[in-house]
């Protein structure tokens, strides 16, 4: 795995607690080539709706088509799952487990993935 992480630089802003850029200490505001990179990229992309970025509206988590209202839950995993697979960085899913409440559409996931800068673990709330 020597050639993957030597070949491929990942750099992310890191985001405050409230979901905010990182500013004011230099070089200690990014993530860079790490598993707490690759995490913050997959909610980066999780969070990201389908159509939102008005540079690729192509792109996106489709939580309208596959995930809030009345979908199943295998359908809203595997759109979570492929959307993790897809990120940059990622090798595999070790652990996920999620709930959707369909009254708040709030949808909260616990993961382990493992990356190619070793394992990361994420946990929290996907409402936007």
């Amino acid at each position: 795995m020597r050639g993957a992480k030597a070949s491929f630089f990942m750099r992310y802003r890191k985001l405050s607690s409230d979901g905010d850029y990182v500013f004011g200490s230099g070089k200690n505001d990014f993530l860079v080539n790490s598993p707490e990179a690759v995490a913050q990229a997959i909610l980066t992309r999780l969070k990201l709706w389908l159509g939102e970025w008005f540079a690729d509206t192509s792109d996106g988590t489709g939580w309208n088509q596959s995930i809030v209202g009345k979908h199943s839950k295998n359908l809203y995993e595997l759109t979570l799952h492929q959307r993790v697979l897809e990120t940059p960085g990622v090798k595999s899913i070790v652990d996920f487990q999620s709930a959707l409440d369909p009254d708040t559409r709030r949808l909260t996931v616990s993961m382990t993935v493992n990356t190619i800068y070793g394992e990361a673990s994420l946990n929290g709330d996907l409402t936007t």
